[in-house]
């Protein structure tokens, strides 16, 4: 099991690189950070300091600054995005950061990946909320393109260029992991059709799809095991990081709130501590 920190990054928290360096200091293996572009105003979001959605959705900064930021004052952690809103982004500019990211950490970037839930934030980006998934798996394998080939060029009913020259390419070959996020069961054909793992939302229970998922993957000729299952937890609970460990979740991620900094350590002490008793108790971790 591997175990990792997520948290909304904003102006008035602890900063990135304050933040991934005591993330590495305590053993986790990998930090990851969220992204919205924007909340446009409507009932669903109206505003901070109301019902519904925490104030740090409205707030959180930009991941790829975030990351980057944490890239330099770190040297072993991995860096995720949990997750980039794909389609609420140009796949051109995004191929760049992405590539950009994983290069200059020495092949350290974990791209999750995801179609958002937002209709009105996604429209303000030109995508319609019902073509969303078929925009998105465009872009990915768009992106790919832009990756893995010296002169790369996609043609779909979304995206549509001409060869081109795009560097640098991803540390990583081929590229760097896409971890596709998603509710069971239709998640699953996506992360079968381009994703390398899984994040299933908070509130499923991942393990009572695997099986299906391992089916799907077999099916597609891809190794089942390949394919890695990262759970987000809030809160942390110690029996059901066992159960998620001993039924096959390869990494849980637990979310800490965007506080300053000296809060900021002490939770990460403290799940730093659970984390340990975890490993001691049920040989869950390495």
């Amino acid at each position: 099991m591997k175990y990792g920190i997520t948290m909304f990054p904003t102006d008035y928290s602890i900063r990135p690189g304050e933040l991934a360096a005591a993330v590495e200091q305590r053993g986790f293996e990998s930090l990851w950070v969220p992204e919205h572009s924007h909340l446009p105003v409507s009932d669903m979001t109206p505003g901070r300091d109301t019902p519904g959605l925490p104030n740090m959705y409205y707030e959180v900064v930009d991941p790829f600054v975030a990351l980057s930021m944490a890239a330099e004052a770190t040297r072993t952690l991995l860096l995720g995005t949990s997750i980039c809103l794909v389609v609420q982004r140009d796949p051109i500019q995004l191929a760049k950061q992405v590539a950009s990211l994983d290069a200059l950490s020495g092949g350290r970037f974990l791209f999750g990946v995801g179609a958002g839930w937002n209709p009105l934030e996604m429209a303000n980006h030109g995508t319609a909320f019902a073509g969303r998934l078929s925009v998105m798996r465009e872009r990915i394998e768009a992106m790919k393109a832009i990756w893995t080939e010296e002169k790369a060029e996609y043609h779909g009913k979304h995206v549509d260029f001409g060869p081109m020259y795009a560097w640098p390419k991803p540390c990583q070959k081929p590229h760097p992991p896409i971890h596709v996020a998603g509710s069971p069961p239709k998640v699953l054909k996506r992360v079968v059709a381009y994703g390398d793992g899984w994040i299933p939302l908070m509130g499923d229970d991942p393990l009572s799809y695997l099986p299906a998922l391992h089916q799907l993957a077999v099916q597609a000729g891809r190794n089942p095991d390949a394919i890695e299952i990262t759970v987000h937890m809030c809160p942390p609970e110690e029996d059901t990081v066992r159960r998620l460990a001993d039924g096959g979740v390869h990494r849980i991620v637990f979310l800490i709130e965007p506080e300053p900094r000296e809060a900021a350590l002490r939770a990460l002490d403290g799940l730093a501590q659970l984390r340990t008793r975890c490993k001691a108790t049920g040989g869950v971790g390495s």
